[in-house]
């Protein structure tokens, strides 16, 4: 059975000496601009360089996280980082957006990419796609159970790793809007202001009343006590998260990690004074999804930290000796030579300068002695041999101890070495500016056959609906109804989305909607568009769907109206239209724990309530297929400014209307008038950061 790494956070160069020297196998680190971390103290390409020097020379891996969306107006820096990346010698790089795994494959082919939480990865079929996109390993989402882990882990053939420790988001990763619409500080930017962390109340609260409790605050996940079984599905990497916390953090989080794996005994609570919020939970890992998930970081939490700093720099405060190496030393008149070997085949030499005097006694054990303690140093010693001619010989244990520093320096220099990937010349990054259409589509989404105003739909040009849907669209729509994918499918809902997808490819509709990499899999060589979920941002990702035979593309809308312009893909030399939200209630969280179980359990629930904020403004919760979404209480309108976005279609977007309100909302579309009443335009003007 292969070990399991530990890989270490990194987010400044005291984070890297802490999780080195603690023992991580692994850490993984940002590259600024282009990371889901922008706070953290990240690396451009000088110390990047210097960090994986470091590393490398004491076995250590480097990942590098540039797992953010990118914009077109990035496109030529991502792709000066992706060459500073292959430069550097990393061992990894940690993608969200597909622009820069393209780009990866083109600059850098040998470059191993990994496929970061971002991406939503959370099933076989999509774990199997990334494989078949070329990726080496896949972060799977931090929601799945440990029997959901092994069945990926078992059948997707490439490498997986899991979150084992630190913080966990409220919503699904990658599906989260709620920082980017409510303050324009975008998760998927990696500039998450973390509002989940502020009041959102589940508790029935009358209108003008803020709410106090933090319905939305998880406690950090934490799982070190369960690695041995992690290790026994085949999980390659156990990952630790906490880019922004502390030195002292991750050298009890790593230490910590060291004695799970080996199934030792460590010291829960000093974990949990290192940083936590309230306590732990295990809860995804358990399948036990539940209200005891939910916890907040008090000032009380905060005091166990301060006082337990002292104590956790112990951890790191004298390197581990962890390289193994094999010494020689011989000895004979005149001089004496030492050679020291690691297992990569690297060898380095010292020779003494002190003349050996005779040895009235065998001295090879106490040679081997002094030689044997590297203590403070990566390297611990291995097989020690002691050859000495016409001796035996005396040298001073000075001597032996100059010979050693001098020989594991040498050996240290050499494992530093960079050795930079191939990378392959690149033509500058260009494409045509899109031609907007005098005249726009429009497609309309609805949440449920029983919500579409059938008498109200001139002008649409698509229906969407979920799959679910599919047996109560009527005959007569169905050439024109497109079968929207769940963006989460956990649980058994993978399988149910396969059935439902064999039971209506022949049932007369247009095709389906795509909303997570898995789907792209399951409706190969089908009639399939890119739908929200997909979080597409720029020509290059654009580019990469068309390829793959996509008939249409949704824009995120955290999309800059300027950026629109480049998005023009085509395919087979026809263009490809591209589409944006004109109106809807963003879903701002895609959630697997529910918000509402802090104040009442399923059974006495109707799948639906409202969340109160410290400003008393409701965002509305809904319940369905084992996930639930959080609304923006204020639409997103677009009808009155049918010229502003360069798309080719807008999407009136509808959850929580009535067939009535629907049909008021497309009849104000159609007319280009104006919303009535509070409205948002979201982020298409003003961008995010």
């Amino acid at each position: 059975m292969a070990q399991i790494e530990i890989l270490a956070p990194v987010g400044s160069e005291e984070m890297l000496r802490a999780a080195v020297f603690s023992g991580a196998d692994a850490v993984y680190l940002g590259f600024s601009g282009f990371n889901a971390r922008i706070g953290a103290g990240n690396f451009d390409a000088a110390s990047l360089c210097e960090a994986v020097r470091f590393c490398h020379g004491r076995g250590v891996r480097v990942h590098v996280a540039m797992n953010t969306t990118v914009y077109a107006s990035e496109l030529d820096r991502l792709a000066d980082a992706v060459r500073a990346v292959a430069a550097s010698g990393a061992d990894a790089v940690i993608c969200q957006d597909l622009a820069t795994a393209r780009l990866i494959g083109q600059i850098a082919p040998d470059l191993p990419r990994h496929a970061s939480t971002q991406m939503s990865v959370h099933t076989l079929e999509g774990a199997l796609e990334m494989a078949e996109q070329g990726f080496k390993r896949v972060i799977l989402a931090r929601e799945l159970s440990l029997e959901e882990i092994g069945r990926i882990t078992k059948n997707c053939g490439i490498e997986t790793e899991c979150f084992v420790h630190g913080a966990l988001c409220m919503s699904m990763s990658g599906q989260c809007y709620m920082s980017a619409f409510l303050g324009g500080r975008s998760g998927n930017r990696g500039s998450c202001a973390g509002p989940c962390r502020l009041p959102f109340d589940a508790n029935p609260l009358p209108e003008g009343r803020p709410g106090q409790a933090h319905h939305l605050s998880l406690k950090d996940n934490s799982v070190i006590d369960q690695l041995d079984r992690l290790q026994a599905l085949g999980v390659a990497s156990a990952k630790i998260e906490g880019r922004l916390r502390s030195p002292e953090y991750v050298a009890a989080a790593v230490s910590a990690c060291l004695a799970g794996r080996e199934d030792r005994a460590y010291d829960r609570e000093l974990l949990k004074n290192a940083f936590s919020r309230s306590g732990f939970t295990s809860g995804y890992l358990d399948g036990k999804i539940d209200g005891t998930m939910f916890g907040t970081r008090s000032e009380a939490d905060a005091e166990l930290t301060r006082k337990t700093l002292p104590a956790l720099r112990e951890l790191y405060r004298r390197e581990r000796s962890r390289v193994p190496v094999n010494m020689k030393l011989e000895i004979e008149e005149g001089g004496e030579k030492l050679t020291v070997a690691d297992a990569d085949g690297n060898k380095a030499f010292a020779y003494g300068e002190a003349e050996p005097a005779p040895a009235r006694t065998d001295p090879t054990e106490s040679l081997r002695r002094s030689l044997s303690k590297t203590g403070g140093t990566p390297f611990e010693a291995g097989k020690i041999a002691v050859e000495m001619e016409g001796g035996p010989w005396y040298l001073p244990g000075s001597a032996v101890n100059e010979l050693r520093r001098q020989a594991l320096d040498s050996l240290l220099r050499k494992r530093e070495t960079v050795r930079p990937w191939r990378i392959e010349p690149q033509p500058p990054l260009s494409w045509p500016r899109r031609e907007v259409p005098a005249r726009k589509g429009l497609r309309a989404r609805f949440e449920r056959w029983d919500q579409v105003p059938a008498d109200a739909l001139d002008g649409v040009e698509r229906l969407i609906l979920p799959i679910s849907q599919a047996e109560n669209v009527p005959a007569e729509w169905r050439e024109k109804t497109i079968l929207e994918l769940p963006r989460a499918m956990f649980g058994a809902l993978e399988a149910d989305t396969i059935r439902r997808v064999e039971a209506t490819r022949d049932g007369g509709f247009a095709g389906y909607e795509a909303n997570n990499i898995a789907h792209l899999r399951i409706c190969r060589g089908l009639p399939l568009s890119g739908g929200l979920g997909l979080n597409l941002t720029n020509p290059l990702a654009a580019q990469f769907y068309a390829d793959l035979g996509l008939n249409a593309l949704l824009l995120l809308p955290e999309v800059k109206d300027s950026e629109m312009e480049s998005i023009a893909p085509a395919h087979e030399g026809r263009p490809v239209p591209t589409g944006a939200l004109i109106y809807g209630h963003m879903p701002l969280m895609l959630t697997r724990a529910c918000p509402l179980q802090n104040v009442r359990d399923c059974a006495h629930c109707g799948k639906e309530g409202v969340l109160t904020d410290r400003k008393a403004r409701k965002f509305p919760v809904r319940c369905g297929l084992g996930v639930r979404t959080i609304y923006n209480p204020v639409p997103l309108y677009m009808g009155d400014k049918p010229g502003a976005l360069a798309v080719d279609y807008g999407v009136a977007y509808f959850t929580l209307e009535s067939r009535e309100e629907a049909a008021r909302v497309l009849e104000l579309i159609r007319r280009g008038a104006p919303w009535p009443e509070e409205f948002t335009r979201g982020l298409y003007f003003k961008g995010t950061n």
